[in-house]
């Protein structure tokens, strides 16, 4: 039973006789197309993760206000997008894909240089930005455009082509190098594949396929990518190198105990021990500091964001926007598992950021443009008789 099958059946939509005369009138939310919960949870997540990391980046202000800022911009995009139609998405998803392309080569040949990698685009006087962060939205959007038009379940046909709009941009990215935005772009993307309905049979085949590509795959990894690999398996062979990042990571939410050490009083990170303490292992800073109690409250915080965001998605009443919601909210889901999941050593460390907490710009604005276009999505939902 696929994704498409489920959802049908969540809600029905009544619709008031034409004559009635004691139509609803509509809450200013629904006329400025936003959800309230889901606008209030972003909001208490975004306001925890300024405390977080105003203790992480070593009680400088300067890094709290620019965050803040950032999270003002991408809540007045995401606040412009909504109020944008799902047809509108729909059409614009390949010139959104097209130009996305365009600026990963840009970034191949004029990309600028920062921690060994050729990631970011920079307009002097403007903006430093990381096309692939644009990619997380663009790719998926414009798979579900593809799939919007072919009969559902795909067929192999249709997976192949979907497969070749993945693959172009994800092996650009991952030639940048960045494994880890390369990961979650095509999770984001094979999520609205798999949402189409795809069958079992094809999904034991593409597993099958994957896990003998393995070998492959890890020949044409980075020196530091193999490392990573290897550092997982066992961090302390290397304990003050390659090892160091996770050992101080897990030492950090070890120490913490069940109620944590007080906000700014984490001598991992006040001391600088933890690496990269305010962005991608800025869980450790909150495990740290806040304890499993801190880290369980957080944690239940995404649950809801995530529940909501589910909530949401199923009222779709067409294709794309139940491929494109649902895939915008699994996203999120993978982006809280990985980085969780790398910081505490139960997955490799692949550099993917807590969505709304870890610092960055590009970033938060990318999570905050999908929840526009999930609520709009909601918002726009046509009304179905029973």
């Amino acid at each position: 039973m696929s994704w498409l099958t489920l959802t049908r059946g969540l809600r029905r939509y009544p619709v008031r006789p034409p004559d009635s005369g004691m139509a609803r009138r509509k809450s200013i939310w629904e006329r400025i197309h936003l959800d309230p919960w889901l606008i209030g949870l972003l909001l208490l997540l975004m306001a925890v993760g300024l405390v977080v990391l105003y203790s992480a980046s070593g009680q400088r202000i300067a890094i709290v206000y620019a965050q803040s800022i950032r999270f003002g911009v991408g809540l007045v995009g995401m606040v412009i997008i909504a109020q944008f139609s799902p047809r509108t998405f729909l059409r614009w998803a390949p010139v959104a894909y097209g130009v996305g392309v365009l600026m990963l080569l840009a970034v191949e040949f004029f990309g600028d240089m920062g921690m060994g990698a050729q990631r970011w685009l920079v307009i002097p006087g403007v903006v430093r930005f990381q096309p692939s962060e644009l990619m997380k939205l663009a790719v998926p959007l414009m798979v579900a455009a593809y799939l919007n038009r072919c009969e559902l379940p795909p067929k192999l046909r249709d997976i192949l082509v979907c497969a070749g709009l993945i693959g172009l941009p994800v092996m650009l990215i991952a030639t940048q190098p960045d494994l880890g935005t390369s990961l979650l772009v095509a999770s984001a993307a094979i999520n609205v594949v798999l949402l189409a309905g795809l069958s079992w049979r094809l999904i034991g085949l593409a597993t099958v396929l994957t896990a003998s590509a393995l070998p492959l795959l890890w020949m044409n990894l980075h020196n530091y990518q193999r490392q990573r690999v290897l550092t997982f398996l066992n961090p302390d062979s290397d304990p003050l190198g390659a090892g160091w990042n996770i050992i101080q990571s897990t030492t950090a939410i070890g120490s913490g105990g069940l109620w944590g050490k007080g906000w700014l009083e984490g001598t991992q990170s006040q001391l600088e021990f933890l690496p990269e303490r305010h962005t991608d292992f800025i869980s450790a800073v909150l495990g740290e500091e806040f304890g499993l109690v801190g880290m369980l409250a957080v944690l239940t915080l995404y649950f809801m964001i995530v529940c909501r965001g589910l909530w949401l998605s199923g009222a779709s009443q067409d294709t794309f926007g139940r491929l494109v919601a649902g895939s915008i909210i699994l996203t999120f889901f993978i982006y809280v598992f990985v980085n969780v999941g790398m910081v505490s050593g139960i997955l490799p460390v692949v550099g993917v950021p807590l969505p709304l907490i870890s610092f960055g710009g590009t970033s938060s604005a990318t999570l905050l443009a999908g929840f526009g276009v999930l609520m709009s999505i909601h918002a726009h939902r046509r009304l179905l008789s029973r």
